[in-house]
């Protein structure tokens, strides 16, 4: 009872006038609503924004692109500072990098927008700003942050200059027609030389050296440059109001409470609280709760009242076309919102925007949960992480040892750790990941497998799935096109290391007087485990790598199933190119040894090609000591002994079935970061 006077006592201060500038403390046993939140909003001048303030004449649009660790995220952190829109402390670091797992490893995972607001020569402008990742594996994320801008700031490290993920960033930014602003960060390093980075601009992307701008992210040195520049360089969105609604979904991220949080940008019309609105994709119309944009937490906007609005008709909720920000409408099913789907009024259809190439996994690898009655929980957060990551495609799977579970495609090994991570962080879920793999393809002859299939080329992401030889014409593996850039003093090694990776060089140029830029063809499976891991080792961390898809080509494929006494074990048969296969094979082996556990018969481990041994580990029994009790007496005693524990063992080799606990699965197809 005293519970329930406290909060009505609560609910009743919250109704009643007070002056807008009062604090608002909020007990923790007190329910949230509607009332609580907008009163809350309203006490500290939140709900101040007019947005017929900002015509699209005075909006921005655009992102920050850079190498990784080239200071994306300091320079998004002083805007913020610089704008008011944070305050400015000491603890402002990575911002707009809500992630635990991004916090951790220091690096961008997802791109972030925030809205900040800055007065230029007496006209006030609405920027919407996106920080996007700097990782290769994270590039799928660029492209799509890019749809929504009309211009980017392409950042380049003083010390380190341009590096392999700079050069594709910035043909991400050329290819979409955006404006480009060249920005020199770190200035204030003792070893910075931004002069020679303006001439590796100039030569690169041919942009003149009197557009860098030179700044320190980190001491806020000329950053207030940077914002005079979007506002001069980078053009306002082009739409109309009067055009119906056309908004474009780049971004979603689930609340347990409010269902899906989508990100939109507006193409045309407006959008405001009440709105019918449908979607494209699933044609499944929605109410709009809840309209706003990111400052960089969630600021709904809406007119201010002299009087608060009664509970159910609080003031309208208005984004007009051309801004960016979030929209909330009662979507319950992560299936619902679709990355790169259009939304629009009801009754008022119009043409779908093209929305966004989908993203083509490079690696593959089994996940299953380490209990099986964890199999629906694991599928309920993979649907949500997979909402916030939609780069990840899911296809479901199964194995005897390891029971069900799904095969899931990914971008690059480190988006494969990021994931699994997040997982474990965010929804409290331990999962098996197996070895990662690639995609292969088979061009088949056999007319018996076209019709079974109904084509001539299937898709390979299982070994399982791998068709035998004699009916396949032809096997094709994919490739990319890596792009490296180091200093010239270890182009020897890195030239040695490619060859060995079976490598095809197709260019090389120098940079300026120290740096080099490579660029091979890789076979994706010689890349895929620890070949960035050796670069940076080769070259003292100094090269740098990137790559994109350069599609297939023909390669003398095998399956390799590993035996246990004669018996394949599926959950153990790889994929490799035929020059791979005897140092593979023997590795398997000597793991698997290592892996099980001894049985009262001998193991033979071996790895085979077909019918070919090509490695083989033997397991050796427990043995019984028989001749013990023999402490005398003639040989032939204790050779009969020992004959008669032969022919025991080898019968119980017959009929014995050897079972790899699961365990021991676990250790052999975990990938090994020590291997």
């Amino acid at each position: 009872m005293a519970l329930a006077g406290r909060t009505a006592a609560w609910w009743a201060r919250l109704r009643s006038p007070c002056p807008a500038a009062a604090p608002l403390c909020l007990p923790s046993w007190l329910p949230a609503g509607p009332v609580a939140c907008e009163r809350l909003y309203s006490s500290r001048g939140k709900e101040k924004l007019d947005m017929l303030m900002y015509p699209v004449e005075s909006i921005r649009n655009f992102s920050i692109i850079a190498h990784v660790d080239h200071g994306k995220s300091t320079l998004a952190d002083r805007l913020l500072e610089i704008t008011g829109t944070i305050a400015k402390t000491d603890r402002n670091k990575q911002v707009l990098d809500k992630l635990q797992v991004e916090r951790e490893r220091g690096i961008t995972v997802k791109a972030q927008s925030a809205s900040i607001f800055y007065n230029h020569e007496g006209v006030n402008y609405l920027l919407n700003l996106i920080d996007t990742p700097g990782h290769v594996d994270f590039s799928y994320e660029v492209s799509r942050s890019l749809s929504a801008c009309q211009g980017v700031i392409l950042v380049v490290d003083a010390n380190e200059g341009i590096q392999a993920q700079t050069v594709a960033n910035f043909y991400l930014a050329f290819e979409a027609q955006l404006a480009i602003i060249p920005v020199i960060n770190k200035i204030d390093l003792k070893n910075a030389d931004p002069e020679r980075v303006e001439k590796q601009i100039e030569k690169l992307f041919d942009i003149p050296i009197d557009e860098c701008v030179r700044i320190s992210a980190k001491q806020g040195t000329n950053v207030e440059k940077v914002l005079q520049k979007v506002i001069e360089k980078i053009p306002p969105p082009q739409c109309n109001t009067a055009d119906p609604l056309k908004a474009l979904v780049f971004d979603s991220t689930f609340d347990h409470y409010r269902g899906v949080i989508a990100n939109i940008a507006l193409f045309g019309g407006e959008i405001e609280k009440g709105h019918k609105i449908v979607s494209a994709h699933t044609k499944k119309r929605y109410e709009v709760n809840e309209v706003g944009i990111l400052t960089p937490n969630e600021q709904p906007t809406h007119k201010l009242f002299q009087k608060l609005a009664p509970h159910g008709s609080s003031g309208k909720k208005i984004r007009y076309a051309g801004q960016v920000g979030y929209l909330i409408a009662g979507m319950k099913e992560v299936t619902e919102a679709q990355i790169g789907d259009t939304l629009f009024l009801y009754k008022q259809p119009v043409e779908p925007l093209p929305g966004f190439k989908s993203a083509k996994p490079m690696v593959f690898a089994g996940m299953y949960p380490v209990d099986q009655t964890e199999y629906n929980n694991l599928k309920s957060a993979l649907e949500r992480l997979t909402l916030n990551d939609s780069s990840v495609t899911v296809h479901r799977d199964s194995s005897l040892a390891l029971g069900a579970g799904w095969r899931l495609g990914f971008l690059g090994l480190l988006h494969m750790e990021v994931f699994n991570q997040r997982l474990e962080q965010e929804y409290n879920m331990s999962v098996i990941l197996t070895a990662p793999t690639v995609p292969y393809k088979a061009i088949l002859s056999s007319a018996k497998l076209i019709k079974e299939y109904g084509k001539a080329e299937i898709t390979i992401i299982n070994p399982a799935q791998f068709p035998d030889k004699l009916s396949v014409s032809e096997y094709l593996e994919p490739t990319v096109l890596g792009t490296i850039v180091t200093p010239h003093e270890y182009i020897g090694k890195i030239i040695a290391l490619c060859q060995d990776r079976r490598a095809v060089q197709k260019d090389m140029l120098y940079i300026d007087e120290r740096r080099v830029m490579l660029k091979y063809l890789f076979p994706l499976n010689e890349i895929v485990v620890d070949f960035y891991d050796a670069l940076k080792s080769l070259s003292s961390g100094y090269a740098s790598f990137d790559y994109e898809d350069a599609g297939y080509q023909a390669a003398d494929l095998i399956k390799m199933d590993i035996l246990l006494n004669g018996n394949p074990v599926e959950e153990l048969s790889t994929i490799i190119h035929n020059d791979k296969a005897y140092a593979t094979g023997k590795f398997l082996c000597e793991r698997l040894k290592d892996a099980i556990p001894r049985q009262l018969f001998e193991i033979a481990i071996q790895a085979a090609i077909g019918k070919k041994i090509i490695a083989r580990e033997t397991l050796k029994a427990y043995r019984k000591n028989v001749v013990a009790k023999c402490y005398g007496g003639d040989i032939t005693r204790r050779m009969k002994l020992l004959k008669r524990q032969a022919e025991g063992k080898k019968l119980m080799r017959k009929i014995g079935n050897v079972e790899v606990p699961r365990d021991a699965f676990i250790r052999v197809l975990k990938r090994q970061t020590d291997k």
